[in-house]
């Protein structure tokens, strides 16, 4: 492709998002499907080896489609880190309010959390998140906010629940969210990052010393296993 050929690909939306009558970079599905492809791409090949030609291909588009929906290979690679993490929240935490018994919601929580963070696919990127960020900072950032952040801020509402009904005392619920997501990942998340295996021992172990804690530290005297 020439340089004209490129940037004519760059400034002029597809013909195929054209006849949708979507806006350039609007149309829902077509953005998913690259995030598809994309998210093939990256797992089988890695941030640095993975190249928006690649890219294209795996989604079934044209490269300058896939200039019209994201920038370069970061903003790609951020977009795809923050759909993850969105899906990952609506899946996992998934609190009623009106669950008096604390402490079976928490193991609950735990449990998931703890499976979803340990994912072959959720460890993959949160290797390849360690290693870019310090050249790529705003990936660092939306990783961020879009996974820890909204964790914390969706127990929060939970936690904050429990406080008003009486079963729990807590000045900070993000603070208090944020410390049973770390309890809960205790000697979990760092074995299986550089390599090791865990049985569900350890991960049962981990999340059933999370819920004891928090609540020692949090609960009431009528909140079940609390004491």
């Amino acid at each position: 492709m020439t340089d004209v050929e490129e940037e004519t690909d760059l400034k002029v939306a597809p013909a195929e998002l054209r006849e949708t009558g979507h806006g350039a970079g609007q149309d829902p599905d077509k953005r998913n499907q690259i995030l598809a492809g994309a998210r093939q791409v990256f797992f089988e090949r890695g941030f640095d080896a993975a190249s928006m030609g690649d890219i294209a291909r795996s989604a079934g588009v044209s490269k300058g489609t896939l200039y019209v929906y994201f920038e370069n290979k970061e903003d790609l690679f951020a977009e795809l880190l923050s759909s993850e993490c969105n899906e990952t929240a609506e899946r996992i935490f998934v609190l009623d309010a009106e669950e008096e018994d604390v402490a079976t919601a928490l193991t609950k929580l735990g449990h998931s959390f703890i499976g979803a963070v340990l994912r072959p696919s959720s460890i993959a990127l949160l290797r390849t998140v360690i290693a870019i960020s310090g050249k790529f900072p705003e990936i660092g950032r939306r990783f961020f906010e879009a996974g820890p952040c909204e964790g914390i801020s969706r127990l929060s509402v939970f936690l904050r629940a429990k406080v008003d009904q009486g079963l729990l005392e807590i000045e900070d619920v993000e603070q208090a969210a944020s410390q049973f997501l770390t309890l809960c990942k205790d000697g979990v998340t760092i074995p299986v990052l550089v390599g090791e295996e865990l049985d569900p021992a350890t991960v049962e172990k981990s999340v059933r010393g999370a819920v004891h804690v928090f609540l020692r530290a949090y609960g009431k005297a009528r909140c079940p296993s609390a004491g």
